[in-house]
């Protein structure tokens, strides 16, 4: 079991940076893959970014690359997200999530209660 637990959103005008964090705590949580889902209001689930337990592997969606920038830390147990050059559509409850395996853009089995960042205009 991994407990997962997100940090850092805000309310930030548009061209502004915010960086989240996620914390993973249970026995293993060093050796599973960390990312970022968010959901918009009336919108679906959205890939943001994964990166390996090792942290030398990452993954991006579409409509965050080169903006944002995911990373680990050196106990690998949390996981970063620095969001730079936000824009208005960026503005959603951003989700934590582990799991196993090769890493990829479908989500692991464990999620974060979330964290709301908005954009203004």
């Amino acid at each position: 079991q991994v407990q997962l637990v997100e940090s850092g959103g805000g309310l930030v005008q548009a061209g502004g940076s915010l960086r989240l964090s996620c914390v993973a705590s249970g026995r293993t949580a060093t050796e599973y893959n960390m990312g970022w889902f968010r959901r918009a209001p009336g919108k679906e689930r959205e890939f943001v970014a994964a990166i390996s337990w090792s942290g030398r592997v990452t993954v991006y969606g579409d409509s965050v690359k080169g903006r944002f920038t995911i990373s680990r830390g050196d106990a690998k147990n949390t996981a970063y997200l620095q969001m730079n050059n936000l824009k208005p559509e960026d503005t959603a409850v951003y989700y934590c999530n582990s799991g196993t395996g090769v890493i990829s853009r479908r989500p692991g089995d464990y999620w974060g209660q979330g964290t709301q960042v908005t954009v203004s205009s």
